[in-house]
């Protein structure tokens, strides 16, 4: 009773705190708090349009109905190094003891304490937005400007002001567009011929075209198109302030219609006291140079030169570098017209060599119509090192320190190509009762990779029609190894690929992998049940109940590992043992099947592409998307050549020294979708769809090139492998399917300063399809099987950090397929069963 009454007096007080915590104690009298800002256009409420952006202020923003913001700002105060120093001489002799009890570095130290919270409340909090007349007016004179730069000049704007409750009010901007004006004609008055010439052979492909509506940003875009279209075309010099557009309006108001003016000036230079004018002309590069610096030699002198294809190439000491790797970035032309675009094109090709540090690129008339190009390019340091050091932890290893070492040699050939070596060792520590090794560090993995880049198609067959030097072609040779000592079953790893890489634009990128290698051979395959034990488990069970044989057991009286497991499956199968139902035959061979696929090494050779799209055009832009599509095709080739010159072994596959190739097909597609919603407010999207389909020599597909599902990048209310396939009850340590849907949605808005929100929903599930898996739960027969798509929902924190963004999520089951469909709602959605997900940055 005395619980309860206590409980009940808790509850009350909460309830009184937050009922006091109104917006009104925070206003002076005959002030009136702002609620909102509503705007209509042609009498239609607009609640997202980009002009309620101009509006100030903002209304006070609210957590849970609180105005949480505003109680920081009113904790804050002006003057608190002040007011520190007053509440310390309020009492006498509270300084003094003070000092005593703490020390006078202390008492310093509560002092920069009490001034930093108190610069945090105020960066935190919010003034109370109030109704300002003055304010007001100055949004109606920018509604008025934001839509006459839209041809509304006739525009008419006023406001409301509404009471909504004692001291809060609201404000209603009503804005009559009237009749929008149009483009009658577009005159020109260019003084140099030469760009007026331009400017009319050019005219088709004007933004301002008469009968179009006349907008400040169709003026701006027509403004940056012929600024290009000048530099582009010999003009090296041309200013933007040369460049004027005049808009005549028919002072009656009686015609809509607007001629608009373009003047282009002639450069004007002051000379001492007189006032020159030089008239605009189109320039041809006459002379290109490059001068190599000397990371060594600081001599002015350059004491090497050559000329190569009209390039002259002058160094300070022997050059290094073949004549061609020098001249091929540069898209500056001899003989040509002056071009910007040629000149960027230059700046970015030399940039992804990451053999010099940023070039400097200048210009000089040689003559009135000529110029000399000059490029100084600055080597960087031919090696470079890294070290990295990490703790791991993982079911495999209690702890795990890795020890990674690279380095990068640049212009290895003399071609400007890249060569990055990496080696890295990890030492872990197990429990695991099968490694027989009283070491504490028992686990042991070294690995080292190999990348070599050259900055060019390389092929018997040239592919400079196809892809030229603008899509920044790469060659790409990666070769990597891998060897493990009592980590799961001592997987031994191969692989080597050759890559092509170009970008068709800038927001367009294609890789193709002309040979994608792969060889695993694992090396202890006894330790298989030791270490997927769920595996093992299932089989000890219905081992155990089927009474069997103590030759089957170890001293524990269970299924003794590897002698007892594999021998008890093998005479099942045999038909040596008589086992007492179907279904535990079933899950005997669905254990089996497993084994095998996870046991058997794997060799992969095909080939494979990518194409991506990004339509972000920087790191703060929040209004774009992205699309990845791959597609793969693995074993058709070796597997057809294994064909004419070997024969199918007993079980009705080709092998290579005992390895049978793996052959199958895989395509998938990943697109995200970013829409802003208001300030540091943004609504995600994501949707992942990947099939690969066993064929001909193969039944499965390979570990390594299988789909999963959950994790803290995929559906978060499940741990990674831990969901899936189909309505299967995660029977397994690592679950993996060869299809995947999956579709993410998550809503990221502001808190308080760095800290996010987020609310999100996240679907989707891995089945079996096609292949060897028997297991109805877990195969995609049909399109009903779309009802067992898993559904996660949840919050996360983000805290915002510059330079990465650190992100804690909270995700609840909401729709769990492997329940009975009775129970699959909600019946898991609660605190105790949530799943904690910690990250770096976005999910996606």
């Amino acid at each position: 009773m005395n619980s309860s009454l206590l409980k009940l007096h808790n509850i009350l007080f909460i309830l009184l705190l937050i009922m006091s915590c109104s917006s009104e104690k925070f206003l002076k009298k005959g002030d009136n708090l702002l609620s909102e800002n509503r705007l209509y256009i042609n009498s239609e409420e607009k609640r997202s349009n980009p002009a309620k952006q101009l509006i100030l202020p903002k209304p006070n923003t609210y957590f849970l109905g609180l105005p949480l913001k505003m109680q920081l700002n009113q904790w804050a105060n002006e003057s608190p190094k002040e007011n520190f120093e007053k509440w310390l001489n309020k009492k006498p002799q509270r300084r003094e003891k003070l000092n005593k009890l703490l020390s006078s570095k202390q008492v310093y130290q509560l002092e920069k304490y009490s001034v930093q919270l108190n610069s945090w409340l105020k960066k935190n909090g919010e003034e109370p937005s109030l109704i300002d007349s003055s304010l007001i007016k100055n949004n109606i004179k920018r509604l008025n400007q934001y839509h006459k730069n839209f041809g509304y000049f006739d525009v008419v704007s006023n406001f409301e002001i509404n009471k909504l409750k004692p001291k809060i009010q609201e404000v209603k901007y009503k804005v009559d567009l009237k009749e929008i004006y149009t483009i009658d004609n577009f005159i020109d008055e260019i003084k140099s011929n030469e760009l007026r010439d331009l400017f009319l052979n050019n005219k088709k492909k004007s933004f301002l075209k008469p009968g179009n509506s006349f907008t400040i940003q169709s003026v701006e875009k027509e403004r940056n198109r012929l600024i290009k279209l000048f530099r582009d075309n010999g003009v090296y010099n041309f200013q933007q302030n040369s460049l004027q557009f005049i808009a005549k309006i028919d002072s009656s108001g009686i015609d809509k219609k607007i001629d608009v003016v373009i003047e282009i000036n002639p450069i004007q230079r002051r000379v001492n006291d007189t006032l020159i004018t030089i008239p605009y002309k189109k320039h041809k590069v006459d002379e290109i140079n490059v001068f190599i610096e000397s990371l060594i030699n600081n001599d002015l002198n350059y004491n090497y030169n050559s000329s190569y294809k009209g390039f002259q190439i002058y160094s300070k000491e022997k050059l290094k570098y073949k004549n061609k790797a020098i001249t091929d970035p540069i898209f500056i032309k001899k003989g040509e017209w002056y071009s910007d675009n040629d000149r960027a094109s230059t700046y970015r090709y030399f940039n992804s060599l990451r053999n010099f540090k940023y070039p400097s690129i200048t210009y000089e008339p040689s003559s009135d119509s000529t110029l000399v190009a000059s490029i100084i390019l600055t080597p960087k340091e031919r090696f470079s090192l890294g070290l990295d050091i990490d703790i791991s932890h993982s079911n495999i290893q209690n702890i795990g320190m890795g020890l990674g070492i690279s380095t990068g040699i640049r212009n290895i050939f003399k071609g400007t190509e890249v060569l990055d070596f990496r080696i890295k060792s990890t030492l872990g520590a197990s429990r695991n009762s099968a490694i027989a090794n009283d070491r504490f560090f028992n686990l042991f993995e070294l690995g080292g990779d190999i990348k070599i880049q050259f900055p060019k198609i390389i092929s018997p067959i040239s592919f400079e029609k196809f892809i030229p030097r603008e899509m920044d072609p790469i060659t790409q040779l990666n070769f990597g190894t891998t060897l493990q000592e009592n980590i799961g079953l001592d997987k031994q790893y191969f692989g080597s690929s050759f890559e092509y890489q170009w970008s068709p634009k800038k927001s367009k990128k294609i890789s193709f992998k002309l040979v994608d290698f792969e060889f695993v051979n694992n090396k202890n395959i006894e330790n298989y049940f030791n270490v997927y034990k769920n595996s093992y488990d299932r089989l000890n069970t219905i081992a155990k109940n089927n009474f069997i044989s103590d030759q089957y057991l170890g001293y524990d009286g269970n299924l003794s590992v590897p002698e007892g497991s594999n021998s008890f499956i093998e005479d099942v199968q045999n038909g040596n043992l008589e086992i007492i139902n179907q279904a535990d035959l079933d899950r005997i061979n669905s254990i089996s099947e497993r084994q095998n696929r996870l046991t058997v090494n794997n060799l992969i050779l095909g080939s494979s592409l990518i194409f991506n799209t990004n339509s972000q055009e920087s790191l703060i832009d929040e209004n774009f998307h992205q699309l990845k599509w791959k597609f793969e095709w693995v074993g058709n080739v070796l597997n057809k050549l294994l064909e004419w010159s070997s024969k199918k072994n007993d079980y009705g596959e080709y092998v290579i020294n005992g390895v049978r190739p793996s052959q199958y097909i895989k395509t998938e597609v990943d697109y995200i979708k970013h829409y802003p919603t208001g300030r540091d407010r943004v609504l995600a999207f994501r949707f992942f769809g990947g099939i690969a389909l066993p064929v001909g020599n193969s039944s499965n597909i390979p570990f390594s090139r299988s789909y999963f599902a959950g994790g803290a990048n995929d559906n978060r209310a499940w741990k990674a492998y831990k969901l899936g396939p189909g309505t299967t009850k995660n029977n397994n340590e690592f679950n993996e399917a060869n299809l995947k849907i999956s579709t993410n949605l998550e809503y990221r808005f502001p808190l308080i300063g760095p800290l996010k929100g987020a609310l999100f929903i996240d679907a989707g599930n891995i089945w079996n399809i096609a292949d060897n898996v028997k297991d109805p739960e877990s195969r995609f027969e049909n399109i009903s099987d779309l009802s067992e798509i898993a559904i996660g929902s949840g919050f996360g924190i983000r805290y915002d950090l510059n330079f990465f963004v650190f992100r804690f999520d909270t995700a609840f089951k909401t729709h769990n397929p492997s329940l009975i469909k009775q129970n699959r709602w909600f019946s898991e959605f609660s605190l105790k069963k949530a799943v904690f997900n910690i990250g770096i940055n976005y999910p996606f």
